[in-house]
């Protein structure tokens, strides 16, 4: 067992080097999260007095996890370059949830001393039941999320590290759990804003090194002469028009009604870091699948066929395309975006499980008893 951990550790020792300076980062965000969290609104919402730099990092990583590297390249390299349309509607969509959602809500919960979103809503149309079915719908499709997230960052870690499927989750878990559990939301969108960097990086050295194993930008002209080429560059050809449509709008309309999204609402601390967090998500959104997207297309010039799961896209241009120290670092950052993720999912889950279920039921508990409770339940 031992001689297996220490061969694993040297054959991978720069992913394993990597990971280490990524964990005492977020070790160091998780006691400066302690240390600014003096009461129930500090570990919910940051005390509602966060800027829209970190915000709007925040939101773009709490959106952008594994499937964003894996799923969104390998659809266009399924769908061809209507998938682009992507692009402009992700921008659109983030647009709409801050100029029309953020301002709203921020004034709504601030005024209502609402730290959740069932309690926003029961709140807001005085309803105890409708405060717990809504309670009740946020942990159950968070649950079903964080499985899914789970199950992805799983087989990344055991196809690229030989690390055991349930040991990587395990120790994921560990890590995530520990980080938001001691440092809250204070904890989660410093560590966000970090991994929203970290992917954006990511998303350049992907894009650039895909581009240049295809032979360069001009070579996407070649693709359409590829046997099954040319339904890639039609309308309507690689995917049904309904069905594109379909899955834009279901992938993006959390912007404006994901639990895990619109807490990052609750946050902010003014109209200046509105206006600031709108404009750095929105950039962020489209320069990061702009890069990210194409990268399907060009993946057709090194991958012809034979690769009918289009998950395996990326990690199969990962081992083929890139060196090992760029390599290391692009798993790294799809390790980080799952992260940026799941620390969301895991926060609101439980704080919606004591604020809005537990606290109902025991409402006369001191604050100090709650925030003691939310730790746990993470």
């Amino acid at each position: 067992m031992i001689d297996a951990i220490l061969q694993n550790l040297r054959e991978y020792w720069m992913v394993h080097s990597l990971l280490a300076l990524y964990t005492v980062m977020l070790a160091h965000h998780a006691w400066t999260g302690n240390r600014s969290t003096k009461g129930l609104a500090d570990y919910y919402v940051g005390g509602r007095n966060m800027g829209g730099w970190v915000i709007g990092l925040s939101f773009f990583a709490t959106y952008a996890s594994t499937n964003s590297f894996v799923g969104f390249s390998g659809r266009t390299y399924d769908w061809g370059l209507p998938w682009l349309l992507f692009i402009p509607t992700a921008v659109a969509f983030s647009l709409f949830a801050w100029i029309v959602v953020a301002p709203r809500l921020r004034s709504f919960t601030k005024e209502m001393d609402s730290l959740t979103l069932p309690d926003f809503i029961g709140f807001r149309f005085r309803s105890t039941p409708a405060r717990v079915l809504a309670a009740l719908i946020v942990i159950a499709a968070s649950f079903f999320y964080m499985t899914a997230v789970f199950k992805g960052i799983g087989n990344l870690l055991e196809t690229f590290l030989e690390i055991r499927y349930e040991v990587s989750i395990i120790i994921v878990f560990f890590i995530v759990m520990t980080y938001t559990m001691i440092g809250g939301f204070i904890s989660v969108v410093k560590t966000d804003s970090v991994q929203g960097v970290v992917m954006i990086i990511a998303a350049l050295l992907l894009f650039i090194g895909t581009v240049s194993a295809a032979g360069g930008l001009g070579t996407i002209t070649e693709v359409r002469q590829q046997p099954g080429g040319e339904a890639l560059f039609t309308w309507g050809g690689g995917v049904a028009i309904p069905v594109l449509m379909g899955t834009m709008f279901a992938g993006l309309v959390k912007f404006a009604v994901e639990p895990r999204q619109l807490s990052r609402f609750f946050a902010l601390e003014g109209e200046n870091a509105t206006r600031t967090g709108m404009i750095v998500s929105s950039v962020t959104f489209g320069a990061v699948f702009t890069l990210l997207i194409p990268v399907g297309i060009y993946a057709r010039r090194i991958l012809p066929t034979g690769i009918e799961d289009t998950d395996l896209v990326v990690p199969t241009l990962l081992t083929e395309v890139f060196g090992p120290g760029t390599g290391a670092f692009l798993l790294v950052a799809m390790v980080a975006a799952a992260m940026s993720s799941l620390d969301s999912v895991l926060l609101v889950m439980a704080s919606t499980t004591e604020r809005d279920i537990v606290s109902i039921v025991r409402p006369d508990r001191s604050e100090a008893s709650e925030m003691f409770w939310t730790r746990g339940w993470v």
